[in-house]
This record gives C-alpha cells, structure tokens and sequence, in this order.
C-alpha cells in the first residue's frame, strides 16, 4: 500500500477508501500501534491481510505536541515490549540508560535509592527524547505497509453500522472496521462522539527544560519532593561533551509563570535552592516550557467499533514517568486481542463489540491501580499535614533500611505488571 504523505492532489476525489483499521494520532502510542499492527499484518500468512491506515497532523518536530522538546524514561518492562515488537532496536542508539534512581523529599529526612545491581540489571530504565524518537518512528512508517496520512487533520467521524466514516480536512474519506482513537487528551475522535472525560486538576503547572550540570550524571535519575511539588530530573546523552539533565519542575501555576520568565541566572539559582547539589552545579539551562498538570481520563475507554488509547484513554501526572509506559501497555493489550482475532478461522469482525470490550476487560484493572497510584503520590507528596510529612518520611526510610520492601516498588517503576 502506497504511502500518501502528499495527498492535496486528491482532494477533490470522493472515493472512499476502505481499511480494517484506522488509526487517529501518529504520536509515540498511535506509531508505535501502527508499526506492530503492520508487523501483525505480515504474519497473517495465507489469510486477507489487514490493512492500516495512519492520520497525523504533523512530522515530528519541537512544535508537534507528541514529539517535542521532552524526555521520556521508558521502563524496563516496556522496553522488553518494544523488544518483542521489533522497534527497540531501532530506538536504543536513541537512548540513555538509568542505573540509579534517587527519591528524596527538600528538608526532611527521607531518602531511598533503587540500584540496578541491587535487581542484577544491566538498567532500570532508559531515557529518550521525543522530537528524535518521532523522527525515527515516522521513517520506519514511511518503509512500512501503512498508509500514512500527513500532514492531514480528522475533519469529522460519523459511527456506521458496518464501519466509521472518517473525512480529513482535505476531503479525503476513510471507512474503518475499527477506529483507534491515539489522538491526544483534546481527542477530536472523543469530542466527535460526545464521551466523557474525567478530569482532577492538581492546580499545578510542569516546567520542562534541558539542565546542564558540571559534572557527569553517571545515569541518576532523580525524584524530589519540595513543597511545590515533584522535581524530577533525568539522565541524557552529553551534547558537544557537556552533561544534560533531563528537568520536570511541579509548581503551582503563579511560580511556574514566573519561573518561565526569569532571567537564566535566577531560574538555575532557584532550581539550584530547590533541588540541592546532589546533581552537581547546574550550569545552564535551556528552551523551558510548560503545561498544566491534571490527570484526565476516559471511565469507559471504548465506543461503537472505536478504542481510545494512550493520553486519548488517560493522560497522567509526570510525578512516576508512566505515562507513555501506560499507553504502551494500551498498544500492547489491542495487539494481543486482535491476534486472537486474526488466528480465529471463523473470521471474526475486526471492529465487533466483543473485541472492544475484550480490550476494556483486559485493561480496566492496571489502568485503574496506576491512575489510583499517582493521584496518591501527587496528593501526598503535596501537602504539609505534619503526620502525612512524617509518615512519607518514614516510608522512604524504611525503604532504605529494608532493602527487601524495595521490590515491589522497583517492579512498578520498572514496568513490570501485566494488564
């Protein structure tokens, strides 16, 4: 199937197009979706392959809201995922590994580190930035059987009994025996069909920038807990020989708008005051941006012949780095129930109610645990109670002086649980 990155030449046909599977959003969960369902595709031997169809906005760039100026840290267990679906070998040349995670809280006690030999691993994580990820992805797509649509925007979507009607902004249309909804927390797709979105909002706002720190990081990964909220930073590749950290500030959102604006010298000394030198002096500091921290999330994750995924399903505070490790277990669950589906010689229907309500059984309990997890972080982590203070405290200790209750711990930031 021919890619159709340039498509303003078609606009005025009303052919429609049919597909087995469309996919809306080409950020990391809807390209990495796309790509394993291609993979699938080429296993089908002897049967109808599948075909795919990708809608996307915009290349990967610092402007596109799925791969811009971030990091990621993708887990352990995900990265066995990537592994199993053959792209981890192309983005490991990308990444930066994470031997050791610092937890600490500003001007109390507690304290704990995760070790990777204290779990016999050569890493408990890697680190990634977006904008080069995207660029990687997008190539492999443009080699792929897929049929890329971008840059192209969902117009609208109306629900068929048979199928979903999409039409682009050029006029193009697409009917789907399934829709794959990757498009975002501001899903078009959702908005089209009226779902609703639960939301808290933490009143807080993330700063995000590249640090540079005089001395070399070794792969820290580091978590603080100050009184505005979690400063996490994260290990990158040196640039022109210089050592980067990775920085997400939570703050409320009067500081952050101010913290945006300050001059270099004082953002780095306040940082500096916040964070301690655990990391080193920090040197520099780059482009910073921001956005508002909620977390948001859809009840019921399916709709007629539609799946939501990724931060279209649930969008997640950054305090544990889970987001992307989340969604990639979305990716990860639609796959293995359309290969239920596809190995079925009966031939079952792609887009039928019991395989989205498969996908919405499969995934409802570690959505659920990780959602409840991080709003427990973020409020606890938050607030001055003095015997939340002191419990908190103590826990991290205990952490520390126990080394044993440390597993079950590790395993969740490593990403080591099934849904």
């Amino acid at each position: 199937m021919a890619n159709l990155n340039q498509h303003a030449d078609v606009a005025s046909t009303t052919e429609i197009n049919h597909v087995d599977i469309a996919i809306v959003g080409g950020a990391m969960a809807g390209a990495t979706l796309a790509l394993g369902l291609a993979e699938l595709a080429k296993q089908q031997a002897g049967s109808k392959p599948i075909t795919i169809a990708l809608i996307e906005a915009h290349k990967p760039s610092r402007e596109h809201p799925g791969f811009d100026a971030r990091s990621i840290a993708i887990s352990h267990g995900s990265i066995f995922e990537l592994k199993q679906l053959g792209l981890w070998q192309h983005l490991d040349p990308l990444a930066e590994p994470i031997h050791n995670i610092h937890i600490s809280e500003r001007g109390n006690f507690g304290m704990t580190e995760l070790n990777r030999e204290s779990f016999h691993l050569p890493y408990l994580g890697k680190v990634v930035e977006l904008e080069a990820v995207g660029n990687k992805l997008f190539s492999l797509l443009e080699q792929s059987d897929v049929a890329l649509y971008c840059p192209a925007k969902l117009q609208d979507v109306v629900a068929g009994v048979d199928s979903q009607l999409l039409t682009l902004d050029d006029g193009q249309q697409i009917a789907a025996k399934l829709l794959i909804a990757a498009d975002g927390v501001n899903s078009k797709v959702r908005q089209a069909f009226k779902q609703p979105l639960e939301q808290v909002d933490f009143n807080q706002t993330a700063i995000i920038a590249n640090i540079q720190v005089e001395q070399p990081h070794h792969g820290w990964a580091y978590e603080r807990f100050t009184q505005t909220g979690p400063l996490a930073l994260l290990p990158m590749a040196t640039s022109h020989g210089e050592s980067r950290l990775s920085m997400v500030w939570a703050l409320d959102p009067t500081n952050a708008e101010r913290l945006l604006k300050a001059p270099k010298a004082e953002f780095i000394s306040e940082l500096q005051q916040a964070f301690g030198y655990r990391a080193g002096r920090f040197t520099d500091v780059g482009e910073r941006f921001s956005y508002p921290l909620m977390l948001s999330y859809m009840a019921r994750p399916i709709y007629q012949r539609t799946i939501f995924l990724g931060n279209a399903a649930q969008t997640l505070h950054p305090i544990a780095g889970q987001g992307f490790n989340l969604g990639l277990r979305d990716v990860v669950c639609v796959l293995d129930v359309l290969k239920q589906v596809l190995a079925n010689p009966e031939g079952l229907d792609i887009g039928s109610a019991a395989v989205t309500h498969a996908y919405l059984e499969r995934r409802k309990a570690d959505r659920q645990s990780t959602m409840n997890n991080i709003e427990f972080l973020v409020r606890g982590f938050s607030n001055d109670y003095w015997p939340l203070v002191i419990g908190r405290n103590l826990g991290l200790r205990l952490l520390s002086w126990f080394p044993p209750l440390k597993a079950p711990v590790a395993r969740r930031a490593m990403g080591w649980h099934k849904g």
